[in-house]
């Protein structure tokens, strides 16, 4: 077993003071990455293995409140190593999560600590980050909130993952394929069985006229939801945490790419005995991803249009004194890449896929010893310049710092950590680099990303 010193003084510090220190408590420090078993499919399917922080799918919620430290020893009892990314967060490089960038990842039956602080308020999650496109996929994840000092006008809140998974249903399991080269080519692993925090067919209870607030995170490993709401009405408040300025009115729907959140303020106009639904629009067909029975009234008239969340404290991009970065999305099936270099070395086009690698940012397969996109100062403003030369979209995520979308008009648009490109789509985004360390930029179609999607950012 492993045991860093920090680890070691802490436990005798909690010894000295906690005597009587509960079998619970103690457990509540521990994040167990464990094979376990759990009804995915409605009944009368077979029970599913899947992986899980603390043996569930998702794994529990961790909710803190801004400002809060986090402490979490990861104790990893897979087949596997593993790590896990905090993502969203403004976190110290080291605790960042990203086997063979910032930590090693935890062998099984070992350990790892991870110890940082929330600067943000808002919705997060966690999640493996070691052989990410299988361990995320058989549901090694969970929320993470992050709660405002003052608590915003609403009745109750619900937290909703949004999954698929590729199962079979003769045996109830996870396909176990997680190197299909049409996958890792074309649009990434997507399943053919979606629901909500795990469970099919999620159903609730709600009163006409209540204010809800829903936290929607996309977990998936590649699907792109699009999200409607029926019997609810309502404003988007944040996105990928970070609060708008000015809340915007739900319109007919909401896309939210792999990894990418979104906070709703709703109000129920459904009738007292209806029911009302947040919808995924999907292949055409309309989901319901959770369903809500109408239960009674909270009050005779609807709340006025809600107030902005608090914003959280970042430092301004001057566009004026960015410098200017380029990334080009090549390769895939149908993209015409011809060659690119992987390991130093040009290869056909050919050869890579004979190597599973079918996507270059800028030429390049990505590898984490490679020479990074940029080497930035901290504190350095930045303009980047994302050009999807590729059949398919992808989820660009930057770790540990957030950045603004640049509209065509060249306004600002909400912070982000991850932004979704269509095919021959270009979009800028500008950022302040000021948390030093090396941080991680790769597609969230995590197929995408095991091929080649994949590079990083210095800050020193």
């Amino acid at each position: 077993m492993h045991m860093t010193r920090r680890s070691l003084m802490a436990g005798l510090a909690a010894s000295a003071t906690l005597p009587a220190l509960s079998a619970r408590a103690a457990a509540q420090s521990n994040l167990r990455a464990q094979v376990a078993e759990m009804q995915l499919l409605p009944e009368g399917y077979g029970r599913t293995k899947i992986w899980g922080f603390g043996g569930t799918m998702p794994g529990s919620e961790i909710r803190v409140a801004q400002g809060a430290r986090v402490r979490r020893t990861l104790v990893n009892e897979l087949p596997q190593s593993t790590s896990v990314h905090w993502h969203g967060i403004r976190i110290d490089n080291a605790m960042d999560g990203v086997s063979g960038v910032t930590q090693t990842a935890v062998a099984p039956s070992d350990k790892f600590d991870y110890d940082f602080i929330v600067p943000d308020a808002g919705t997060y999650w966690y999640h493996a980050h070691n052989r990410a496109v299988e361990q995320v996929a058989r549901g090694l994840y969970g929320a993470l909130i992050v709660e405002e000092p003052t608590p915003p006008d609403i009745d109750r809140e619900e937290v909703l993952v949004l999954d698929d998974w590729r199962i079979d249903p003769a045996t109830a399991q996870i396909d176990d394929d997680f190197s299909s080269p049409h996958d890792r080519s074309h649009a990434g692993r997507t399943g053919n069985f979606i629901a909500t925090n795990g469970i099919y067919g999620l159903t609730k209870t709600a009163r006409r006229n209540e204010r809800l607030r829903l936290r929607l995170i996309n977990a998936s490993n590649a699907r792109i939801f699009e999200m409607q709401l029926a019997g609810l009405e309502g404003w988007i408040v944040a996105l990928d945490g970070m609060p708008l300025a000015t809340p915007q009115r739900f319109g007919e729907n909401l896309r939210l790419g792999p990894a990418q959140r979104a906070d709703l303020f709703v109000d129920v106009t459904a009738d007292e005995g209806g029911t009302a639904q947040v919808q995924a629009v999907l292949d055409g067909r309309v989901t319901p991803q959770v369903t809500f029975d109408i239960t009674g009234s909270a009050s005779t008239a609807r709340r006025t249009e809600p107030a902005p969340l608090p914003n959280n404290d970042h430092a301004m991009v001057s566009l004026s004194d960015a410098t200017p970065l380029k990334l080009i999305m090549e390769g895939g099936a149908m993209g015409g890449l011809r060659s690119a270099t992987l390991g130093g070395e040009r290869m056909d086009f050919r050869t890579l896929v004979n190597e599973g690698q079918m996507w270059a940012f800028n030429g390049a397969i990505g590898r984490a010893e490679d020479p990074p996109l940029a080497r930035l100062s901290r504190g350095d403003h930045v303009r980047l310049s994302v050009r999807n030369d590729t059949a398919f979209p992808h989820a660009m995520h930057l770790h540990g710092m957030h950045f603004h979308e640049i509209d065509a008009d060249g306004a600002m648009g909400p912070l982000r950590d991850t932004t979704l490109l269509f095919a021959d789509q270009t979009r800028e985004i500008a950022f302040v680099a000021d948390n030093p360390g090396n941080w991680l930029l790769h597609c969230h179609m995590l197929s995408h990303a095991a091929s080649g999607m994949m590079t990083r950012i210095e800050v020193t």
